[in-house]
């Protein structure tokens, strides 16, 4: 069951960073919010945007070398 959480008394610049970081986003501020508590509580899920941030740093460029990849893998077990 969801739990409805009150904030109360948020200093400003707070309050503004908190509106920057969730715009960046593309979230609401609740979103952001409760964004930030999952990661805080490490049970945070990745969106597409991350996934596709993780797949572009790991070097992948196409789907024949993913396959290569995990080709190689498989041989060193």
């Amino acid at each position: 069951m969801a739990v409805n959480l009150s904030i109360k008394n948020v200093p400003e610049p707070l309050v503004e960073r908190l509106r920057a970081r969730a715009k960046d986003n593309h979230r609401s501020l609740q979103g952001e919010l409760l964004v930030i508590l999952e990661e805080a509580l490490g049970q945070r899920r990745l969106n597409a945007r991350e996934i596709h941030q993780i797949v572009v740093a790991s070097g992948l460029k196409t789907p024949s070398e993913s396959l290569e990849i995990i080709r190689a893998e498989r041989d060193a077990r």
